[in-house]
């Protein structure tokens, strides 16, 4: 009988122990922000797109079009047992370049800045990108039951 007692007891404090480990919070950090020092080596109006690349390395993402900025952006993310997965940090460096590729500005934002860098944009031109289901959808109704037999 107490052996079965101190089994018991056992069970429970193992069992509390995983219950309260399942409750600490795991942080995840993604991408990848220059440090301070190397972005103080860029000069405004004197390096170009290669020399940045260069001196800081390869940004995570560029600008929509070919002559856009370059953009670095790290993330913390906090995951907390059942929880949506929460951002609690954010740094996006962008640096813009003139028309000749020389860059004109370096910035710095945060989730604190309430800034929005849009860093993919999705747009359809003139009816050139139809989705599959307008292009279904737009076809019922476009046969008769002629058109079936035939």
């Amino acid at each position: 009988m107490q052996y079965a007692g101190k089994i018991r007891k056992i069970s429970v404090a193992v069992l509390l122990c995983a219950s309260l480990a399942a409750c600490t919070a795991s942080f995840r950090n993604h991408g990848y922000v220059p440090l301070e020092e190397d972005l103080s080596q860029i000069s405004v109006g004197i390096d170009t797109r290669d020399s940045v690349a260069e001196l800081v390395g390869t940004p995570s993402s560029s600008g929509v079009l070919n002559d856009g900025g370059y953009y670095y952006v790290r993330s913390r993310v906090k995951h907390f047992a059942w929880q949506k997965p929460e951002v609690i940090e954010r740094q996006v460096v962008a640096i813009s370049f003139t028309d000749g590729g020389i860059v004109d500005n370096i910035g710095r934002y945060t989730l604190e800045d309430g800034a929005v860098v849009p860093l993919a944009r999705r747009i359809t031109r003139n009816g050139q990108d139809v989705g599959f289901i307008k292009k279904l959808l737009s076809n019922v109704g476009g046969f008769s039951a002629g058109d079936l037999i035939n």
